[in-house]
């Protein structure tokens, strides 16, 4: 073949794969198109909340991401940070039987300490204190003491580990349940579960449990209050109600603050001896039910270990020591002071 007839052939054949080119271009678009974005309106995937059955926090949406669902569904109180916010004990050296000015922060996504809180049963911040053992606990209401600084004199009676719980709402946000480990130096022994009972003891108070709990239920519970063998009728209000229930999932310490069915001053809501909470625990197992209440100018606390959903291992467990066996705070101011058992 000349070479007139060899470069008309070459020319041909780049015809034919410009061509084949163009054609697999028009079908699939345009080169550097960017994908087609899928609005919120658009998105499936379903929402996720974190109900008060196990603590506080913002509902989802339909950006709710998976890790945030898991976030969301998570008990109160087993994260030390959540939804942006941290809690961050800010006093290290502690030693049993002293009492010490126990300071924290709550910091929010912007790494600085939160100052404005909104007012919740009468307070801005609720601060409980527990024994991993679950044998003491405190619930505290700390002072701000400037600059974001919560302070609040706390005398932790052994050593070993405690964990502390902040339950606040920031001004703006949802109300969320913050938890961090407290270590406190020396030898430690961690006792068994008290054992599984219906009734505490406590200064001359005896409290009664009726009702068992269900998992992933709203359960009742009645507590009747009594002095020597008396129904108390006239329970005076503290923070806002006739008594508050504080549970603890006994393996992990995740965190429930129940208020009770009814208000003071309602015109329906008896001031004893019952009161009425409807309590929600997230899974079957062993909890600790701690109980606030108000007469005669002190508040008490009266403690239950109780089941959920199956036999428990408290219901087996050897004798408790009596609730009362701890003292509980007699007269004191519980703005700084702790009642405990």
């Amino acid at each position: 073949m000349n070479t007139p007839a060899k470069l008309a052939t070459y020319v041909a054949g780049l015809a034919l794969v410009f061509g084949a080119a163009l054609g697999v271009g028009s079908a699939v678009g345009e080169v550097g198109t960017p994908p087609k974005t899928t609005t919120h309106s658009e998105s499936t995937a379903p929402s996720a909340g974190h109900g008060d059955s196990a603590g506080h926090g913002d509902q989802g949406d339909a950006t709710t991401t998976p890790a945030q669902a898991a976030a969301q569904d998570t008990p109160g109180g087993l994260q030390v940070s959540e939804n942006g916010y941290t809690l961050t004990p800010l006093t290290a050296t502690i030693k049993p039987g002293e009492p010490t000015d126990f300071r924290f922060t709550v910091t929010g996504a912007d790494g600085k300490p939160v100052t404005d809180y909104q007012v919740q049963h009468d307070k801005k911040l609720h601060f409980i204190v527990v024994s991993r053992d679950l044998g003491s606990f405190q619930h505290l209401h700390p002072v701000e003491a400037g600059g974001g600084v919560w302070s609040v004199k706390l005398t932790f009676p052994a050593a070993g580990t405690y964990r502390a719980f902040a339950d606040f709402a920031p001004t703006g946000a949802s109300a969320l349940t913050l938890g961090a480990d407290v270590l406190v130096a020396g030898d430690y022994a961690p006792k068994a579960l008290p054992q599984a009972s219906r009734t505490a003891s406590v200064d001359g108070y005896t409290v009664t449990l009726d009702g068992d709990l269900t998992p992933g239920q709203a359960s009742k519970l009645t507590l009747k209050v009594s002095k020597d063998g008396k129904p108390v009728t006239d329970l005076q209000p503290y923070l806002g109600a006739y008594g508050h229930l504080v549970a603890l999932r006994a393996r992990d310490l995740a965190y429930l603050h129940v208020h009770p069915d009814g208000a003071p001053g309602d015109g329906k809501t008896q001031a004893g001896p019952e009161i009425v909470f409807y309590a929600e625990v997230p899974s079957a197992g062993d909890y600790r039910l701690f109980l606030d209440f108000q007469h005669e100018g002190e508040v008490r606390t009266a403690d239950f270990t109780l089941g959920a959903g199956q036999a428990t291992a408290a219901s087996t467990a050897g004798p408790s020591a009596s609730p009362s066996s701890s003292p509980s705070s007699k007269g004191a101011d519980h703005d700084s002071t702790p009642h405990s058992h």
